[in-house]
Protein backbone atom coordinates (compact mmCIF):
# COMPACT_ATOMS: atom_id res chain seq x y z
CA UNK A 1 0.00 0.00 0.00
CA UNK A 2 3.01 2.26 0.90
CA UNK A 3 4.09 2.34 -2.98
CA UNK A 4 0.76 3.70 -4.15
CA UNK A 5 1.57 7.64 -4.99
CA UNK A 6 -1.69 9.28 -3.46
CA UNK A 7 -0.60 12.33 -3.70
CA UNK A 8 0.16 12.15 -7.19
CA UNK A 9 -3.67 10.28 -7.76
CA UNK A 10 -5.27 13.22 -5.96
CA UNK A 11 -3.23 15.81 -8.64
CA UNK A 12 -4.91 14.08 -11.16
CA UNK A 13 -8.28 14.31 -9.83
CA UNK A 14 -7.81 18.14 -9.45
CA UNK A 15 -6.54 18.50 -12.90
CA UNK A 16 -9.61 16.78 -14.13
CA UNK A 17 -12.19 18.31 -11.95
CA UNK A 18 -10.21 21.53 -13.10
CA UNK A 19 -11.02 20.78 -16.72
CA UNK A 20 -14.46 20.13 -15.60
CA UNK A 21 -15.00 23.09 -13.62
CA UNK A 22 -13.39 25.23 -16.40
CA UNK A 23 -15.66 24.17 -19.21
CA UNK A 24 -18.80 24.20 -17.37
CA UNK A 25 -20.70 25.99 -20.31
CA UNK A 26 -20.49 22.10 -22.48
CA UNK A 27 -19.84 20.18 -19.33
CA UNK A 28 -22.91 21.88 -17.18
CA UNK A 29 -24.73 24.34 -18.90
CA UNK A 30 -25.35 22.16 -21.68
CA UNK A 31 -26.57 18.54 -20.11
CA UNK A 32 -29.03 20.86 -17.84
CA UNK A 33 -29.85 22.79 -20.89
CA UNK A 34 -30.85 19.41 -22.46
CA UNK A 35 -32.65 18.30 -19.08
CA UNK A 36 -35.17 21.33 -18.57
CA UNK A 37 -36.26 20.85 -22.62
CA UNK A 38 -37.14 17.76 -21.98
CA UNK A 39 -38.56 18.89 -18.74
CA UNK A 40 -40.57 21.43 -20.54
CA UNK A 41 -42.02 19.38 -23.49
CA UNK A 42 -43.06 16.02 -21.17
CA UNK A 43 -44.62 18.28 -18.76
CA UNK A 44 -46.50 20.32 -20.83
CA UNK A 45 -47.68 16.79 -22.80
CA UNK A 46 -48.22 15.24 -19.47
CA UNK A 47 -50.72 18.18 -18.48
CA UNK A 48 -52.97 17.93 -21.56
CA UNK A 49 -53.45 14.43 -21.57
CA UNK A 50 -53.00 13.86 -17.69
CA UNK A 51 -50.64 11.15 -18.39
CA UNK A 52 -49.96 8.58 -15.51
CA UNK A 53 -47.16 5.55 -15.07
CA UNK A 54 -47.35 2.65 -12.64
CA UNK A 55 -50.42 4.50 -10.82
CA UNK A 56 -47.93 7.69 -9.97
CA UNK A 57 -48.02 10.88 -11.92
CA UNK A 58 -45.78 10.95 -15.15
CA UNK A 59 -42.84 14.05 -14.38
CA UNK A 60 -42.76 11.81 -11.20
CA UNK A 61 -41.51 8.83 -12.94
CA UNK A 62 -40.20 10.23 -16.06
CA UNK A 63 -37.64 12.63 -14.08
CA UNK A 64 -35.27 10.06 -12.30
CA UNK A 65 -34.90 8.99 -16.19
CA UNK A 66 -33.69 12.15 -17.90
CA UNK A 67 -31.49 12.41 -14.97
CA UNK A 68 -29.70 9.30 -15.46
CA UNK A 69 -29.56 10.06 -19.26
CA UNK A 70 -27.68 13.16 -18.52
CA UNK A 71 -25.32 11.38 -16.29
CA UNK A 72 -25.15 8.33 -18.93
CA UNK A 73 -24.25 10.43 -21.35
CA UNK A 74 -21.78 12.93 -19.68
CA UNK A 75 -19.96 10.42 -17.99
CA UNK A 76 -18.78 8.88 -21.08
CA UNK A 77 -18.65 11.98 -22.92
CA UNK A 78 -16.24 13.19 -20.80
CA UNK A 79 -13.53 11.01 -20.09
CA UNK A 80 -13.48 9.60 -23.66
CA UNK A 81 -13.16 13.40 -25.17
CA UNK A 82 -10.67 14.44 -22.49
CA UNK A 83 -8.40 11.34 -23.64
CA UNK A 84 -8.56 11.56 -27.46
CA UNK A 85 -8.29 15.50 -27.12
CA UNK A 86 -4.65 14.55 -24.89
CA UNK A 87 -3.58 12.37 -27.21
CA UNK A 88 -3.96 14.35 -29.98
CA UNK A 89 -2.17 17.38 -27.85
CA UNK A 90 0.21 14.97 -26.71
CA UNK A 91 -0.37 15.94 -22.90
CA UNK A 92 -1.17 12.28 -22.21
CA UNK A 93 2.57 11.44 -23.03
CA UNK A 94 3.31 13.38 -20.28
CA UNK A 95 1.22 12.07 -18.16
CA UNK A 96 2.42 8.65 -19.00
CA UNK A 97 6.25 10.06 -18.54
CA UNK A 98 5.69 10.78 -14.80
CA UNK A 99 5.99 8.66 -11.98
CA UNK A 100 2.74 7.28 -11.37
CA UNK A 101 1.91 3.56 -12.38
CA UNK A 102 -0.82 3.20 -15.67
CA UNK A 103 -3.00 1.87 -13.27
CA UNK A 104 -3.00 4.44 -10.77
CA UNK A 105 -3.42 6.80 -14.09
CA UNK A 106 -6.26 5.11 -15.19
CA UNK A 107 -7.94 4.53 -11.39
CA UNK A 108 -7.58 8.68 -11.00
CA UNK A 109 -9.38 9.35 -13.97
CA UNK A 110 -12.23 6.78 -12.67
CA UNK A 111 -12.87 8.17 -9.69
CA UNK A 112 -12.83 11.74 -11.12
CA UNK A 113 -15.29 11.16 -13.29
CA UNK A 114 -17.38 9.30 -10.66
CA UNK A 115 -17.14 12.59 -8.73
CA UNK A 116 -18.43 14.82 -12.38
CA UNK A 117 -21.14 12.45 -12.45
CA UNK A 118 -22.26 12.93 -8.92
CA UNK A 119 -22.10 16.52 -9.61
CA UNK A 120 -24.41 16.56 -12.86
CA UNK A 121 -26.93 14.29 -10.95
CA UNK A 122 -26.96 16.48 -8.14
CA UNK A 123 -27.04 19.95 -10.20
CA UNK A 124 -30.14 18.62 -12.61
CA UNK A 125 -31.94 17.22 -9.40
CA UNK A 126 -31.71 20.78 -8.23
CA UNK A 127 -32.56 22.81 -10.96
CA UNK A 128 -35.14 20.35 -12.22
CA UNK A 129 -37.04 20.96 -8.59
CA UNK A 130 -37.40 24.25 -9.51
CA UNK A 131 -39.63 23.30 -12.59
CA UNK A 132 -41.32 20.28 -11.37
CA UNK A 133 -41.81 19.48 -7.09
CA UNK A 134 -40.17 15.93 -6.52
CA UNK A 135 -39.51 14.25 -4.14
CA UNK A 136 -36.22 12.29 -2.79
CA UNK A 137 -36.98 9.36 -0.45
CA UNK A 138 -33.70 7.62 -0.16
CA UNK A 139 -30.90 9.84 -1.07
CA UNK A 140 -28.29 7.52 -0.36
CA UNK A 141 -29.45 4.60 -2.42
CA UNK A 142 -30.27 7.12 -5.34
CA UNK A 143 -26.29 8.45 -4.80
CA UNK A 144 -25.33 4.57 -4.79
CA UNK A 145 -27.11 4.09 -8.47
CA UNK A 146 -25.72 7.48 -9.80
CA UNK A 147 -22.13 6.33 -8.58
CA UNK A 148 -22.87 3.02 -10.21
CA UNK A 149 -23.38 4.44 -13.60
CA UNK A 150 -20.87 6.92 -13.33
CA UNK A 151 -18.39 4.48 -13.34
CA UNK A 152 -19.95 1.75 -15.63
CA UNK A 153 -20.39 4.11 -18.44
CA UNK A 154 -16.84 6.10 -17.15
CA UNK A 155 -15.32 2.72 -18.12
CA UNK A 156 -16.39 2.28 -21.01
CA UNK A 157 -15.23 5.86 -22.33
CA UNK A 158 -12.17 5.34 -20.58
CA UNK A 159 -11.55 2.44 -22.76
CA UNK A 160 -12.72 3.99 -25.95
CA UNK A 161 -10.58 7.32 -25.22
CA UNK A 162 -7.43 4.63 -25.00
CA UNK A 163 -8.13 2.89 -28.10
CA UNK A 164 -9.29 5.50 -30.35
CA UNK A 165 -6.75 8.77 -31.96
CA UNK A 166 -9.71 10.32 -33.24
CA UNK A 167 -13.68 11.36 -32.98
CA UNK A 168 -14.86 8.88 -35.32
CA UNK A 169 -14.48 5.82 -33.30
CA UNK A 170 -15.72 7.71 -30.32
CA UNK A 171 -18.72 9.90 -31.85
CA UNK A 172 -19.94 6.02 -33.33
CA UNK A 173 -20.07 4.55 -30.24
CA UNK A 174 -21.97 7.58 -28.32
CA UNK A 175 -24.35 7.64 -31.55
CA UNK A 176 -25.11 3.71 -32.02
CA UNK A 177 -24.13 2.51 -28.50
CA UNK A 178 -24.44 4.68 -25.36
CA UNK A 179 -27.71 7.49 -26.88
CA UNK A 180 -29.48 4.83 -27.39
CA UNK A 181 -29.42 2.83 -24.40
CA UNK A 182 -29.69 6.01 -22.64
CA UNK A 183 -33.00 6.63 -24.18
CA UNK A 184 -34.33 3.29 -24.37
CA UNK A 185 -33.80 1.39 -21.32
CA UNK A 186 -36.56 2.78 -19.84
CA UNK A 187 -36.05 6.64 -19.67
CA UNK A 188 -39.29 7.66 -20.74
CA UNK A 189 -41.36 4.84 -20.40
CA UNK A 190 -42.60 1.89 -17.96
CA UNK A 191 -42.02 -1.55 -18.65
CA UNK A 192 -45.51 -2.14 -18.22
CA UNK A 193 -46.74 -1.07 -21.44
CA UNK A 194 -44.80 -2.63 -23.66
CA UNK A 195 -45.21 -6.15 -25.38
CA UNK A 196 -44.26 -9.23 -23.40
CA UNK A 197 -41.22 -9.95 -26.01
CA UNK A 198 -40.01 -6.35 -25.10
CA UNK A 199 -40.64 -6.88 -21.76
CA UNK A 200 -38.32 -10.13 -21.52
CA UNK A 201 -35.45 -7.81 -23.17
CA UNK A 202 -35.29 -5.02 -21.00
CA UNK A 203 -35.24 -7.42 -18.02
CA UNK A 204 -32.00 -8.50 -19.50
CA UNK A 205 -30.73 -5.20 -19.86
CA UNK A 206 -29.05 -4.24 -17.09
CA UNK A 207 -28.89 -0.09 -18.11
CA UNK A 208 -32.64 -0.69 -17.44
CA UNK A 209 -32.23 -2.12 -13.85
CA UNK A 210 -29.81 1.03 -13.03
CA UNK A 211 -32.72 3.40 -14.50
CA UNK A 212 -35.47 1.51 -12.53
CA UNK A 213 -33.75 1.32 -9.40
CA UNK A 214 -33.04 4.97 -9.29
CA UNK A 215 -36.40 5.39 -9.77
CA UNK A 216 -37.47 3.59 -6.82
CA UNK A 217 -35.60 6.34 -4.41
CA UNK A 218 -38.01 8.76 -5.55
CA UNK A 219 -40.62 6.59 -4.67
CA UNK A 220 -41.81 6.00 -0.70
CA UNK A 221 -41.68 2.35 0.49
CA UNK A 222 -39.83 0.60 -2.50
CA UNK A 223 -38.46 -2.88 -2.40
CA UNK A 224 -34.30 -2.99 -3.68
CA UNK A 225 -33.44 -6.27 -5.45
CA UNK A 226 -30.41 -6.91 -4.11
CA UNK A 227 -29.42 -9.80 -5.78
CA UNK A 228 -29.66 -7.82 -8.88
CA UNK A 229 -27.49 -5.18 -7.05
CA UNK A 230 -24.73 -7.18 -6.75
CA UNK A 231 -25.17 -8.45 -10.41
CA UNK A 232 -24.70 -4.75 -11.58
CA UNK A 233 -21.64 -4.51 -8.71
CA UNK A 234 -20.08 -7.31 -10.48
CA UNK A 235 -20.56 -6.05 -14.42
CA UNK A 236 -19.32 -2.74 -13.28
CA UNK A 237 -15.76 -4.16 -11.97
CA UNK A 238 -16.00 -6.20 -15.05
CA UNK A 239 -15.54 -2.90 -17.37
CA UNK A 240 -12.94 -1.36 -14.60
CA UNK A 241 -10.94 -4.22 -14.51
CA UNK A 242 -11.17 -4.55 -18.85
CA UNK A 243 -9.97 -1.17 -19.11
CA UNK A 244 -7.07 -1.40 -16.57
CA UNK A 245 -6.14 -4.29 -18.42
CA UNK A 246 -6.31 -2.54 -21.37
CA UNK A 247 -4.71 0.64 -20.27
CA UNK A 248 -1.64 -1.47 -18.14
CA UNK A 249 -0.91 -3.23 -21.41
CA UNK A 250 -0.47 -0.16 -23.52
CA UNK A 251 -2.41 -1.62 -26.34
CA UNK A 252 -3.30 1.72 -29.00
CA UNK A 253 -2.71 4.39 -25.44
CA UNK A 254 -0.19 5.96 -27.45
CA UNK A 255 0.75 6.43 -30.98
Amino acid sequence: MSNISYFAMWTLILMKLKIFIKEYPYTIIAPLISSIIFIIILKTISEFYNLKTSNIDYMNFVIPGIIMMVVIQETFSNISETMIHMKQEGTFKDILMSPISRVEIAISFLVAILIIGIIVAMINLIIINFFVEIQLFNLSRFIFYVSLTSILFGSIGAIIGFLSYTWEIQQSVFNFLIAPISLLSGTFFSIDIIETKWQNLLLFNPFYHLISNTRKSFQDGQIFNYQLDILIVFLVFVLIYISLYIFNKGYRVID
